[in-house]
């Protein structure tokens, strides 16, 4: 009897050691990695208070249009992350088209794009190259066990080989859009860096020089030789750990040369600023728009398919291309709903729609893909 007693009371011990071993490395993992990034300074937020979009110590959507999950819905969320859902990944990797450090440097003056699948795209523009929420790493988040892995085994072209870099955006600080890792990789070879606000402050975090940096509100704008770039809204909404939401702003994005106009949704729910901006800086010669990683359970911050190009009617574009899908499993669809629906979509609206394969060069003043319906082989 004394035996038992002794076995059991070493399993509770162990058990109880073993949550404790839990408890105190996940609080160490919140305070001191990296990957959680920074926190503006006191003299920022004040800055920052003289936003319209900042409220109370936090940024606000208009309308002051939030996420906030009831715990049922929250639970929900969880369960359906961990449900195996059929097809929500491709049945084997995504073999991308690469493209060479040379043939990037030796590029002429006409605009083309390189998807590199989910949001993040190589964009060369008068003669300037431009990377877009650079999320280059294998998993979008903090931890590697923390996520699914990126459909695709490689990448268009490694981190290491992209050549010296213009201008780097980024949309909002979550982990599919802003990877610690990959700015490790990037910060020694970008001109500028340009954020919504506070998004900066992960960046400085991370060891780049705050010179280095340009955080704009929405509607605001800059010049970059005969470039503008001009920060405009979305509706979605920020943070990286467990008591920093709504601690940085979110935003889309335009690039304006003399000769085109781009338009970058970031990540967003459908709401009436997609006209706001179309009336504003339209038409838009490509609007590349959010489309994946939707939920009923999370209308407001992401749309759904048809919402999507609805959005690129609402921003007059000629030419729509959905993003945000094609690398990550990050909600309960299977991996080619998003891409199927807002095509039919597209084609009821009667507004123009590219799919290129990952990899894929596509130039701006003919927009012509190779496999529109790549995803069905």
């Amino acid at each position: 009897m004394k035996r038992i007693k002794k076995i059991i009371y070493t399993m509770i011990a162990l058990f109880i050691g073993t949550i404790a071993l839990i408890v105190i490395g996940g609080f160490l993992f919140l305070h001191f990695s990296p990957e959680f990034g920074g926190k503006a300074s006191e003299e920022q937020r004040l800055a920052y208070s003289k936003s319209d979009h900042f409220k109370k110590g936090k940024f606000v959507n208009y309308g002051d249009i939030n996420m906030d999950l009831s715990g049922r819905d929250m639970l929900k969320a969880i369960g359906g992350m961990l449900k195996t859902i059929p097809h929500s990944v491709p049945d084997q990797n995504i073999e991308t088209l690469k493209i060479d450090s040379l043939d990037i440097i030796e590029y002429g003056p006409k605009t083309r794009l390189v998807w590199f699948g989910h949001s993040t795209f190589l964009l060369q523009i008068s003669n300037k190259i431009i990377l877009v929420d650079p999320m280059l790493g294998t998993v979008p988040a903090p931890h590697p066990m923390l996520g699914t892995k990126r459909f695709s085994d490689e990448l268009p072209i490694a981190i290491e080989k992209i050549p010296f870099i213009d201008a780097v955006f980024f949309t909002h600080d979550h982990y599919d859009h802003l990877d610690y890792g990959s700015v490790q990789k990037l910060k020694d070879k970008v001109k500028t860096f340009y954020t919504p606000l506070g998004v900066g402050a992960h960046l400085e975090a991370w060891g780049v020089a705050k010179e280095n940096i340009v955080e704009l509100d929405w509607w605001e704008e800059v010049s970059f030789e005969e470039l503008t770039f001009r920060c405009t809204p979305a509706q979605h909404f920020s943070g990286r750990g467990i008591s920093d939401r709504a601690q940085t702003l979110w935003s889309s994005w335009i690039i304006q040369s003399p000769t085109e106009n781009l338009f970058f949704s970031g990540d967003s729910g459908y709401a009436p600023h997609f006209k706001e901006i179309g009336e504003r800086y339209g038409p838009f010669d490509l609007a590349l728009l959010e489309c994946g990683q939707y939920n009923e359970l999370w209308p407001t911050v992401h749309m759904f398919p048809e919402q999507t190009a609805m959005a690129g009617v609402d921003v007059n574009a000629k030419m729509i291309m959905p993003i945000h899908w094609g690398a990550f499993k990050l909600s309960h669809h299977t991996w080619t709903d998003p891409v199927e629906r807002v095509s039919r979509k597209a084609r009821e609206l009667r507004i123009g729609i590219i799919t290129p394969r990952i990899g894929e060069q596509i130039e701006l003043d003919s927009m012509v893909i190779s496999e529109p319906n790549w995803w069905q082989q």
